[in-house]
């Protein structure tokens, strides 16, 4: 169905303006910066993207732009985040029409689904467009499981190829491994679990503070690719205390503000979220410049 995704996918943020209004100057440049500085595709409309506070015609101009920005360059998936199975059916073809090349499956947003409902639902939704698709495993957010005995489950699905582990255990990488082989791509997807995880054998990480630091997070990927870990580990130790941002239940505040620290991007979110403030802003703002200030003595400037 498609060459096996492999390397940095940037979960990617949805640029906006102060009033909440998509900024699509932003939107073209980040994920133009994405692209030159080597990231192997985008996703669009993750949870980082605020999908779920987005209309659908707002996620129309997003895929739209995202696939317009990237020409061709690397494969544009977008997430698919719904309620029901009708509407996640009916969008997965949407997003196909607007030029999407994928999608990043979350499971049902408005209920937590026992083993054989999950199975289902990823089934069903599979079912409605001809493109590959990647699960979106965070049980630690979600509080659905897709584990290797769902996943086995789904191996007849051949449009479902791969993977986003983020249920926090790193054993899972293994386990998935015993139990399904290489029948799925699995993706790291927690950003301070990324060189563990290479080395237990994930082939690609969807990350959140790629979209700060494209450039030395491929670089990160590329060293644990290549088992060079003594270097990967200096590098990693660099940038963890900012990747600890990415698990956190404010992440997309706190990614939008570390991207405006570093190159300017506006911080701005879309209500029920809001700026941070006092504290929780001076210990975001502190461990991002912490990491700018390493890095410019390092060799990963």
């Amino acid at each position: 169905m498609t060459k096996a995704w492999t390397g940095v996918f940037p979960a990617v943020t949805t640029k906006m303006t102060q009033a909440g209004k998509l900024d699509f100057d932003m939107i073209r440049a980040s994920i133009d910066r994405l692209v030159v500085n080597g990231v192997s595709g985008v996703i669009v409309l993750p949870m980082l993207g605020e999908n779920a506070s987005l209309t659908l015609a707002e996620r129309e101009t997003v895929i739209r732009t995202a696939v317009e920005t990237v020409a061709g360059r690397v494969p544009v998936l977008s997430g698919l985040a719904e309620i029901t199975l009708d509407t996640a059916q009916a969008n997965a073809k949407l997003y196909q029409s607007w030029g999407a090349q994928g999608l990043m499956v979350f499971p049902s947003l408005g209920y937590k689904s026992d083993p054989r409902e999950t199975a289902e639902w990823y089934r069903g939704v599979a079912g409605a467009s001809d493109l590959p698709i990647m699960i979106y495993n965070n049980p630690i957010a979600y509080g659905v499981d897709v584990t290797p005995a769902v996943l086995e489950t789904l191996a007849d699905v051949p449009e479902i190829v791969c993977v986003k582990e983020e249920s926090g255990d790193i054993r899972r990488v293994t386990d998935l491994r015993v139990a399904l082989g290489d029948r799925f791509s699995v993706f790291c997807g927690v950003d301070d679990l990324i060189v563990e995880s290479m080395a237990l054998g994930t082939t690609g990480w969807v990350s959140g503070m790629t979209n700060v630091w494209p450039k030395q997070c491929v670089a990160l990927f590329e060293l644990c690719r290549a088992e060079k870990f003594a270097e990967a580990r200096e590098l990693y130790r660099m940038l963890t205390p900012s990747f600890h941002l990415d698990t956190h239940v404010k992440l997309v505040q706190y990614i939008k503000l570390a991207e405006n620290l570093v190159y300017g991007a506006p911080e701005w979110t879309r209500s029920p979220r809001l700026p941070l403030v006092d504290e929780e802003r001076a210990f975001v703002i502190d461990t991002v410049r912490g990491a700018i200030d390493q890095l410019a003595a390092s060799a990963w400037a």
